[in-house]
C-alpha cells in the first residue's frame, strides 16, 4: 500500500524543523543552556532572533537559511495540492485527526490546513477531495 503523500510530506517538513538549529526556552535555566549551545554568552542577544511566541530561538546568522527552508515548504506544499490523491490524504488524515467521525464538524480540520469553507466551497478540486474523505466517514 502507499504511503499517504500528505503524511509523507509533512513528516519531511518537520524532519527538517527538528535538524534545524535553534532551541526551544520557557525558563531562565533553559535559555542559559540554549545560548551555551550556541556558543554564545548571555550578553550576546543581538545574535539571536526569537520565534514569536513559541518559546523558539535561532541564530541570526541562519536566517535567512530558516526563511528559505520555510519558502521551499510552503512552495512543495502549494505543489502538492496540485495533485487530487494528495488533496484526499490530505483531508482524510486530518478529518481523523480532529475527530470528525465524532464531531461531524469541519472547522478545526479547515483551520488546520489553514483553509475556511468559503475557500473550498469556491475551488471545485478541493470541494470534490474534501467530499471524498468525508463519504469514507459515511462508509
Amino acid at each position: 500500500m502507499n504511503k499517504n503523500k500528505y503524511v509523507e510530506l509533512k513528516e519531511k517538513h518537520q524532519e527538517e524543523i527538528n535538524n534545524f538549529p535553534m532551541f526551544f526556552a520557557f525558563s531562565n535555566e533553559q535559555f542559559e543552556e540554549g545560548m551555551k549551545s550556541f556558543g554564545l554568552q548571555l550578553n550576546e542577544l543581538d545574535k539571536i532572533y526569537k520565534m514569536g511566541s513559541t518559546g523558539g530561538y535561532y541564530k541570526r546568522e541562519d536566517s535567512s537559511k530558516l526563511n528559505e527552508m520555510l519558502i521551499r515548504q510552503d512552495n512543495e506544499v502549494e505543489e502538492a495540492r496540485k495533485d487530487n490523491e494528495y488533496l484526499f490524504q490530505m483531508f482524510k488524515y486530518e478529518l481523523n485527526n480532529h475527530e470528525y467521525g465524532y464531531t461531524g464538524d469541519l472547522e478545526e480540520t479547515l483551520e488546520a490546513l489553514g483553509l475556511t469553507i468559503e475557500k473550498v466551497s469556491n475551488d471545485k478540486k478541493l470541494l470534490k477531495a474534501l467530499n471524498k474523505a468525508v463519504e469514507t466517514f459515511k462508509e
